[in-house]
């Protein structure tokens, strides 16, 4: 698959001035060692901004509006306060950025709005409700947003029940030209959705992959390292890249 309308798209965000919603330092405690992702293949500045949630940080973009990555650290205590509790919010547009996606763009779609950061990661109300936020949603099929990605999301709680901690990592791939658009903002539909994970107490990572596809989405495993010579994002640009060469057996 060619990557050429990728390149393109990295633009978006590589050199533009990234503005945050909560200190920096706050953000960057989602990075693991904290190094927060990076876009490696940039070429030219463009709209994006950097926003700190109490769950998750975002770099989102003006462009595609909505998230390029979402970072989140998950402890296995939060995990556990997370099942717990039995909220759901209402999607509403992250009026943070003026550029961001309207509930208009999903109205009458096929699509759904697809969390980055999973809203049954946050153990608290506040948290929870930041995740419903236009900011953190990609357009995602219902086969693979109700099904497999569902699954995808609990494997990682459980997983990091049994890490103790995690960081996660997860984004859409723009991997195909021509990109196809939705809504009266052209909200970028992804051809790709993946979510990467870091374990420092094992020292190990690995990446899901899933094509975002209306009918049977397939979903595999595969090596950070492998992951972002394919999206141009490296989730965990302070993790060796020893690490980031094996690709971890996830759940």
């Amino acid at each position: 698959m060619t990557r050429c309308f990728l390149l393109l798209f990295l633009v978006l965000a590589g050199c533009a001035t990234a503005t945050a919603s909560r200190d920096d330092m706050g953000c960057v405690n989602f990075g693991a060692n904290d190094g927060l992702p990076l876009l490696v293949r940039v070429e030219a500045p463009g709209p994006a901004s950097l926003l700190c949630s109490q769950g998750y940080a975002a770099l989102a973009s003006g462009t595609s509006h909505g998230p390029l990555w979402v970072a989140e650290h998950l402890w296995s205590d939060d995990v556990e306060a997370a099942e717990r509790l039995k909220l759901r919010w209402r999607f509403y547009r992250d009026y943070r950025v003026s550029w961001a996606a309207s509930l208009a763009d999903y109205h009458g779609s096929i699509y759904d709005r697809g969390h980055m950061a999973a809203s049954g990661d946050q153990p608290d109300p506040t948290a929870r409700a930041e995740t419903y936020a236009t900011t953190n949603i990609i357009p995602q099929t219902a086969a693979l947003n109700e099904n497999k990605w569902a699954h995808i999301e609990q494997h990682v709680r459980d997983l990091t029940e049994k890490e103790g901690e995690l960081y996660v990592v997860t984004g859409p791939d723009f991997g195909r030209a021509p990109v196809e658009l939705l809504g009266p903002d052209h909200v970028y539909v992804p051809a790709r959705v993946w979510k990467a994970v870091y374990s420092p107490s094992s020292n190990r990572a690995g990446a899901y992959v899933c094509d975002n596809a209306q009918q049977r989405p397939h979903c595999e495993q595969e090596s950070v390292q492998d992951l972002t010579q394919q999206t141009g994002v490296d989730p965990f640009p302070q993790v060796a890249a020893s690490v980031k060469a094996r690709a971890w057996q996830l759940p």
